[in-house]
């Protein structure tokens, strides 16, 4: 790890003098690279994830072009120094401050592998533009997708003429990984995972004070008013954020929140359309399928307990809630889509994550019975409301719901590249993506001087400075600077003026 983190150090040196227009062409020639091999790219996604084809190609692939298209065309704007308005008092007014953002050196990202293409080039896109060189760690679980897919970036850095040692990879266990995340020559981490490592990494960062953005789970409501129209394109939606990547997605869709006529609806068209699901692999495309596998068997015997001790709890089992063995692939990691109705707060389910393909189904009397079901968990990453646009109602959600982000009448946009992405509460805390998150890459410096040097300059006024000749008068001339600034009344203000240029020589 030293020697890869070495490096990074000396490949960054020279990164962060370049311009951004050569900054541009390097992410250019990784978006070329995307879009012309759009097949081998999901096929190596779903080749170590599971998933589908479809998924890969709008979870892995649409997402990181829109990164990449709205850095190449906006990230410079977010980065180029900038004045600062003020001052608040006209004493300060021949001052001018400004902002500068300067590389923070080597950063790292240490990504989950729920999206094994988009996790990795994310962090990437973000740290190149801003200047630094970057150490990914990968997931031990996606090590063979996220070898190929280092190499693209590593590639567009060497046939634009920098060094491919910008862009690092470190593969290990997660035992091994605290030597990274303690390590004095990473000057910032972006961590996506869970909150049980999140812990880990912060322990480990804090001896070289290594600033980290965290984010974690989610248990993202979807809340339904009983004004939201078109129920059926409704249902679709639902089903998309619930079980795209089988509902491995940190901002998929963990609670459907129905106001009581929607419920009713909703359970009626989903109960049907949950039954149709056809389950597996995209690697050998020999029939039309719509879910993949999961990455892992390990959690299936947990997640049934867990929908059955719900069952017991008085929810209703629609359809699901046991491991599926596919008669074409029996190694196969698949998993029934589940839907369960008539869920509670009050259940084990409700509260913890289950980052499966289950839907679960909550019933609110009102919309803020909605926001109070949203609120009770631990959580607070991503959330969407369903229901009129201008409506009160839809505003009080929007206003209500404690979560980072949240769509209105839409699923997931939110992580539009404009915007910083991230959670509250116990889906963790600081920004990535949009300004904020290149900024966030860098150290923001904050620069004042003179407006006018040649007529206006700085100096301390004598009674002031040291040795202090009388410290009362010294006392006289710092109250009248304070009611000048900031004093009220007119009156109050001339009356400091006038002490001011009595005591100030």
């Amino acid at each position: 790890m030293d020697s890869v983190i070495d490096k990074a150090h000396v490949a960054q040196l020279k990164w962060e003098n370049t311009t951004f227009a050569e900054r541009r062409k390097v992410l250019n020639t990784i978006g070329k690279f995307i879009n012309d091999h759009q097949e081998d790219i999901a096929r190596v996604a779903c080749r170590d994830s599971g998933k589908t084809m479809l998924d890969a190609s709008l979870g892995e692939i649409l997402v990181t072009l829109e990164k990449i298209n709205w850095t190449v065309k906006h990230g410079e704007k977010a980065l180029t120094p900038s004045k600062r308005p003020g001052p608040s008092n006209i004493l300060l007014s021949y001052k001018s401050a400004e902002i500068r953002y300067e590389p923070l050196g080597v950063v790292s990202s240490m990504v989950s592998w729920n999206y094994p293409f988009h996790n990795l080039m994310g962090p990437v896109i973000s740290a190149l533009f801003s200047g630094n060189a970057i150490v990914v760690k990968c997931s031990e679980s996606v090590v063979w997708s996220s070898q190929y897919f280092i190499k693209i970036a590593k590639q567009a850095l060497k046939v634009n003429g920098h060094d491919p040692e910008l862009v690092e990879i470190i593969c290990c266990w997660p035992e091994d990984a605290d030597y990274l995340t303690s390590h004095p020559g990473i000057n910032h981490i972006t961590f996506i995972g869970s909150r049980p490592v999140a812990e880990k990494v912060l322990v480990a960062a804090a001896e070289p004070m290594t600033p980290v953005v965290v984010e974690l789970g989610g248990k993202d409501p979807f809340i339904v008013l009983d004004d939201a129209s078109n129920i059926d394109n409704i249902s679709s939606y639902i089903l998309r954020g619930t079980f795209q990547s089988s509902g491995q997605n940190c901002i998929g869709i963990e609670r459907v929140i129905a106001l009581p006529n929607s419920y009713d609806k909703l359970v009626t068209i989903l109960s049907k359309r949950i039954t149709q699901f056809r389950l597996g692999s995209s690697i050998d495309q020999q029939e039309n399928i719509d879910m993949g596998a999961t990455i892992t068997d390990l959690r299936f015997r947990a997640l049934e307990d867990l929908i059955e001790l719900a069952v017991k709890q008085g929810a209703k089992l629609v359809y699901g809630g046991k491991q599926y063995i596919h008669p074409r692939y029996p190694q196969g990691h698949y998993f029934l889509p589940t839907m369960l109705i008539d869920v509670t707060p009050d259940m084990d389910i409700a509260q913890q994550e289950v980052f499966g393909p289950v839907l679960l189904m909550f019933k609110a009397e009102s919309a803020k019975h909605a926001i109070e079901i949203a609120n009770s968990t631990q959580y607070g990453l991503g959330a969407s409301v369903f229901g009129k646009a201008s409506s009160k109602e839809t505003e009080m959600v929007v206003q209500g719901v404690k979560s980072g982000n949240v769509s209105v009448n839409d699923f997931a946009f939110y992580y539009l590249c404009q915007l910083p992405f991230g959670g509250t509460k116990g889906s963790g805390y600081g920004k990535f993506g949009g300004a904020e998150g290149l900024q966030g890459l860098c150290l923001a410096k904050s620069i004042c001087r003179d407006r006018f040097p040649l007529f206006i300059n700085s100096v301390i006024p004598r009674p002031m400075d040291y040795p202090i000749p009388d410290v009362k008068r010294a006392w006289k001339v710092s109250t009248a600077i304070n009611v000048v600034g900031y004093g009220w009344g007119v009156w109050s203000r001339l009356r400091a003026l006038y002490e001011l240029s009595r005591n100030a020589k």
